[in-house]
């Protein structure tokens, strides 16, 4: 019998992901990652086929379309190969070991990512996307599995001998970026504030060319370099790059909340996935970015981001979704974009006209899916426009522009919400759900907003209750389901987010469980011998390479945000140690700043702090006695200022002898020596100066 009959749902069936699920129905019988897979490899005596991708990836559907639901090519997979489908969401340490063989082999990466490996997980070929048939300089994926069979059975003595080279290798450079230590004073920063420059594309904003990605991690630290240093350059670099993402076709100008990437110069035509790790980063940025120049722009988008946020990505529980896909019905965008017809249908003609002229929607369209060609030329929705000028055009002031928009907007909102949503990845993972408590209790800080405060709380509740197991995280949770031990980026991430919670309501727990976490990544994850942080704690399973991340991907490295935690932690604890740790992980790659720091934002971000002046704000009080002088301390942004609220009776020395009962006292103070407490606001304003 050749392969696989695909009339009953394969192994995938079981899990929880919905990327696995989407293929449970596949011809191609599927196992998930797991020891039964590679039993099965050894037992009859085939390699395995590792296919990763994550449930928002286009291409992943497209290569699933053209190849896994096609029979003939479904038979030649379960004839050679035991095939092996993995969440790299749900499971990044797999992917990031095999993604590095990628890049090994071929010189870059991406998902869909395809290995072929041996039983005992040693990669020999691998790649992305492969279409059904050779073109575009690629192999058809039939032929690439023909190729390998034959080789396998007659070249084998040389596949395998490739393998080892190749594990080799990956075992070899699995550390390389801890191997460049340096100095980490504040010409490291300065240099690496130059190198942007370099990259820096002034009339869109952003670092190099197309795809553009935001790079949060990257756009905070030159943030924190110009409240330091008061270098106009690197806050024009951030400036220019949020007004270009927040007026282009990678925001969405209905809904709120950005798509993964931009992949063209302009920020106007998006991959339409959105990631919830993007949008939880971003609304900090934007957030800071508003508390540095008060323009309205930036908090508009940090409120209607939290606010897609809150509507679409945020469980009944508590905790926050992973994505939503790009496409729907099959096509990619459609779900986002439009006609003019569709607008004056929907408007008439006066009103249509007006939208579209402000939100760049023409007869000529500027997006199209080249899979779907029969769906013509659409558009993406901007904001580039000069108000003024549009104003004028349709005989109105800029004001009246602005409040016609305002009504209109939410009719084609509306509108849109009766079309076929694009997927929902529902799976909840612990890191990304750390990024967005961090956003919701900063923005309920620094904006004032209780409702904020709530999302937050109820966040933080639900992670203790749902993946805070004796002692331990777990990665993911799904159907009431939490599965994979916590790796160094859930248990750093989710504390993060707990220190600005603390910074909002002055509760001691969310401190305490942030050290607590910290502690546990010191006991599981420290490499003694270098100092540094492993991916996964010392009972994880046991892949081939046991990795650590220092290079930001979308999101923040291990190794980096540790070093954050680290210093956060040694500030609000007088841990001289744990500074030092944060110092150490930062030296490891000190070398490689400059040459790549496009790369390395996150440790960028630490070095910054680590140079920083050493102040403490500490407001101590009951909490409603409290909120003046916390009103007065939002304002300004202060990347390194230790804010401590609470009422005095806390064990932290940052406290002691400092309450004064009745009465809420803030003591500013700089490297533990304080000026003269107040209970002012205005006169605490004044010391923040």
């Amino acid at each position: 019998m050749l392969g696989y009959a695909g009339t009953m749902p394969n192994r995938l069936a079981a899990e929880t992901s919905p990327y696995l699920l989407q293929h449970k129905d596949n011809p191609v019988e599927w196992y998930p990652w797991g020891e039964e897979a590679f039993a099965k490899a050894v037992a009859e005596d085939k390699p395995v086929l590792l296919s990763v991708g994550y449930s928002a990836c286009h291409w992943c559907h497209v290569m699933a379309h053209e190849s896994f639901e096609d029979a003939e090519t479904a038979a030649l997979m379960n004839q050679w190969f035991v095939n092996v489908k993995v969440d790299r969401e749900e499971r990044p340490d797999v992917d990031g070991v095999y993604m590095s063989a990628v890049q090994a082999i071929t010189g870059q990466g991406g998902w869909p990512m395809t290995v072929f490996m041996t039983a005992d997980g040693k990669p020999f070929y691998a790649g992305t996307y492969f279409p059904p048939a050779d073109g575009h300089g690629r192999p058809g994926f039939p032929r690439v599995l023909d190729s390998l069979h034959r080789a396998w059975v007659e070249e084998r003595a040389k596949l395998l001998s490739s393998a080892d080279g190749i594990t080799d290798h990956l075992r070899a450079t699995s550390n390389r970026y801890g191997n460049a230590a340096g100095e980490i004073g504040p010409e490291v920063a300065a240099e690496a504030v130059a190198a942007f420059a370099q990259s820096f594309d002034e009339q869109w904003g952003g670092f190099g060319q197309a795809p553009k990605f935001p790079s949060p991690s990257n756009l905070e630290f030159l943030l924190a370099y110009h409240a330091r240093t008061k270098d106009v350059g690197a806050l024009d670099m951030v400036l220019v790059t949020l007004r270009r993402m927040a007026q282009g076709g990678m925001y969405d100008h209905l809904g709120g909340g950005f798509a993964r990437y931009s992949v063209d110069r302009f920020w106007l035509v998006p991959h339409f996935e959105k990631m919830l790790y993007d949008n939880a980063q971003l609304v900090r940025v934007y957030l800071h970015a508003y508390q540095l120049t008060g323009e309205e722009l930036f908090v508009g988008v940090v409120r209607e981001t939290l606010a897609y946020l809150e509507r679409e990505m945020l469980d009944a529980e508590g905790g926050f979704f992973a994505a939503q896909d790009a496409d729907s019905e099959g096509i990619e965008g459609k779900f986002f974009v439009w006609t003019p017809d569709e607008l004056r249908r929907l408007f008439g003609d006066d009103d249509g006209a007006l939208f579209c002229e402000w939100f760049g929607v023409s007869a000529e369209g500027n997006f199209e899916d080249p899979h779907h060609p029969e769906f013509g030329r659409r558009n993406v929705l901007t904001t580039w426009r000069d108000a003024a000028k549009v104003a004028e055009q349709f005989g109105i002031t800029p004001d009246a522009l602005t409040a016609k928009i305002d009504v209109l907007r939410p009719r084609v909102l509306a509108e849109r919400e009766r079309r076929v949503h694009p997927g929902l990845d529902d799976k909840i993972l612990t890191s990304w759900n750390g990024l967005a408590l961090a956003a919701f209790a900063e923005a309920a800080r620094v904006l004032g907003d209780d409702a904020y405060r709530a999302v937050a709380e109820r966040n933080a509740a639900f992670l203790r209750e749902k993946v805070w197991r004796d002692g331990r995280l777990w990665h993911t949770y799904k159907s009431s389901v939490a599965k994979v031990p916590g790796m160094l980026e859930d248990y750093t991430y989710a504390a993060l987010g707990l220190i600005e919670l603390f910074k909002l309501t002055g509760d001691f727990a969310h401190l305490g469980w942030a050290r607590e976490l910290f502690e546990v990544s010191l006991a599981e994850f420290r490499d003694p011998a270098s100092g540094a942080f492993f991916e996964t704690g010392g009972g994880a399973e046991k892949l081939l390479v046991r990795e650590k991340s220092f290079f930001d991907a979308a999101t923040p490295s291990g190794n980096g945000s540790l070093a954050l935690l680290a210093f956060w932690l040694g500030r609000y604890y007088s841990r001289a140690a744990w500074e030092l740790v944060a110092a150490k992980v930062a030296e490891q790659v000190a070398g490689l700043l400059v040459q790549a720091p496009t790369g390395f934002g996150t440790m960028l971000q630490v070095i910054e702090l680590l140079n920083a002046p050493r102040r403490e704000l500490v407001i101590i009080g009951e909490r409603h006695t409290r909120q003046p002088l916390e009103r007065a301390a939002r304002g300004p942004y202060i990347p390194w200022l230790v804010l401590a609220p609470g009422t005095g009776s806390e064990p932290l020395s940052l406290f002691e002898g400092r309450s004064e009962p009745g009465r809420a006292l803030a003591y500013l103070c700089e490297d533990m020596v304080c000026q003269l407490p107040t209970d002012s606001p205005e006169a605490l304003t004044a010391q923040l100066g």
